[in-house]
């Protein structure tokens, strides 16, 4: 069976959105798939770490993580 992977929707995703400008996807990925240099700024995504926990699918409050295989 395929493992699920995360992508990041960046049409809905606004840091500003979050907690002081700090990605909450981010915030709960334990092993830094998701990564933001600084508040405010996008996410970057390095799929090839994630193991599908979907942490961070529900950490997200604009809904802009998303599964695929």
């Amino acid at each position: 069976m395929p493992q699920l992977k995360v992508v990041v929707d960046y049409s809905h995703c606004d840091p500003s959105q979050c907690e002081n400008g700090i990605c909450a996807a981010v915030q709960v990925c334990k092993r830094k798939v998701l990564r933001q240099e600084a508040p405010g700024e996008m996410p970057d995504l390095y799929p090839s770490m994630c193991l599908g926990c979907t942490d961070c699918l529900a950490a997200c409050p604009q809904g802009a993580i998303r599964l695929m295989q």
